[in-house]
C-alpha cells in the first residue's frame, strides 16, 4: 500500500511477472483491490495490490479508503511504498499513522522507483523511513529499496516476504497470476489506454464497463475472434468531446492500444466496441458509483 503513484502497482506487476493491474502517471489509477499471485517452489504469494489511501474528495474516495482499511485487517504482511525520488510528506505520514493502528500485522518498507534517484537520494531516503516510522510507533521489520521496472532488489523483496508467512495449503491452482474476473481485467486495459495523454481532473472522471464479451460463434477453431462490446464513461459532455478528439481519432487510438493490450493478455484477436457516455457526476452520486461497480 501507499499514497497514489507510489509504485504499488508496477511493484506488483514486477513481482508476479507480467502484467495483472494497469499502471499510470496519474495518481488514483488503481480503484480495486486485485489480488496478484506468485508461484514459487517454496511457496505461494498473494500480493494484494490496493488503491492510493489518500485524503478522500469525492465518494468515490471514501469508498476506495475503505477498500484499502478493509484489506489491511486480512492480510500477513503490509508493506508500505515510498518512492525514492521525492521526499518523505503528510500523504506518507497520514498512511503511516494508519498503518501503526494495526496492531499484530507484520509491517515492511519498500523505497521504490529507486532507478529514478541518487544513491545520496536512496540513503537519505532510507534515514527517513526508518524515523517516520518510529514516530508512528511502527517498528519495521525490513526496509527494502526495489526498482520495479529495472527489477532491482524485487526477487529479494519476494524472499524477505515469503518468510514472513504462515505455513498453509496452496490458495490457487498452479498457472493462475490473478483472482480478477477476466471483464474486469479487460475493463481496466480500456481505461488504462484511456488515460494516456490526459491531463487535469479529466483522468479521474474516466470509468468502464463491459457490457459484453464473448468468443464470436460460428469460427472454426483456430481462427477465434474475442468480442468485446465496452461502455467509457466520463461526468460531463465536454469531457465526452476531449476523449473521442477530433472526428473521433483520440478514441481510435485509444482503441487499439486497449486492443493490443487485451490480445496479449489473453492471447486471442479481438474485436472492441468502444462507445463514450456521460454519467453525470459519477465520482459522487452513490447510484451511478453502484452501476459503475464501485
Amino acid at each position: 500500500m501507499g499514497r497514489p503513484n507510489a509504485g504499488k502497482s508496477t511493484l506488483t506487476n514486477a513481482l508476479v511477472g507480467t502484467k495483472i493491474v494497469i499502471t499510470s502517471d496519474k495518481p488514483q489509477t488503481t480503484r480495486t483491490v486485485v489480488r496478484g499471485i506468485v508461484h514459487r517452489p517454496d511457496a505461494q504469494l498473494i500480493l494484494v495490490d490496493t488503491p492510493g489511501l489518500h485524503r478522500p474528495r469525492t465518494l468515490l474516495g471514501e469508498r476506495l479508503n475503505d477498500l484499502v482499511t478493509t484489506t489491511l485487517s486480512e492480510v500477513d504482511v503490509v508493506a508500505v511504498c515510498f518512492p525514492a525520488n521525492e521526499r518523505i510528506g503528510p500523504g506518507d505520514r497520514f498512511i503511516t499513522g494508519e498503518v501503526a493502528k494495526i496492531r499484530r500485522t507484520i509491517k515492511f518498507a519498500v523505497a521504490t522507483k529507486t532507478d529514478l534517484a541518487t544513491p545520496e537520494q536512496i540513503g537519505r531516503h532510507l534515514l527517513d523511513i526508518q524515523e517516520i516510522g518510529r514516530e508512528a510507533g511502527i517498528e519495521w521489520a525490513e526496509i527494502v529499496p526495489v526498482s520495479a521496472t529495472a527489477g532491482d532488489q524485487v526477487s529479494l523483496l519476494a524472499d524477505l516476504l515469503v518468510a514472513q508467512l504462515p505455513e498453509g495449503p496452496q490458495l490457487y491452482p498452479d498457472g493462475e497470476l490473478t483472482d480478477a474476473p477476466e471483464e474486469i481485467l479487460v475493463a481496466e486495459l480500456v481505461r488504462e489506454a484511456a488515460l494516456e495523454g490526459l491531463r487535469d481532473e479529466l483522468p479521474h472522471s474516466v470509468a468502464v464497463v463491459v457490457e459484453e464479451m464473448g468468443l464470436r460463434e460460428g469460427r472454426d477453431e483456430d481462427r477465434p475472434l474475442l468480442d468485446v462490446h465496452a461502455n467509457l464513461y466520463v461526468e460531463r459532455d465536454s469531457q465526452k468531446g476531449i476523449v473521442i478528439g477530433p472526428k473521433g481519432t483520440r478514441l481510435r487510438k485509444v482503441g487499439t492500444a486497449a486492443r493490443h493490450q487485451i490480445e496479449a493478455l489473453l492471447g486471442t484477436p479481438v474485436y472492441l466496441d468502444l462507445h463514450v457516455k456521460v454519467a453525470k457526476d459519477w465520482q459522487r452520486d452513490p447510484r451511478q458509483l453502484r452501476k459503475l461497480g464501485f
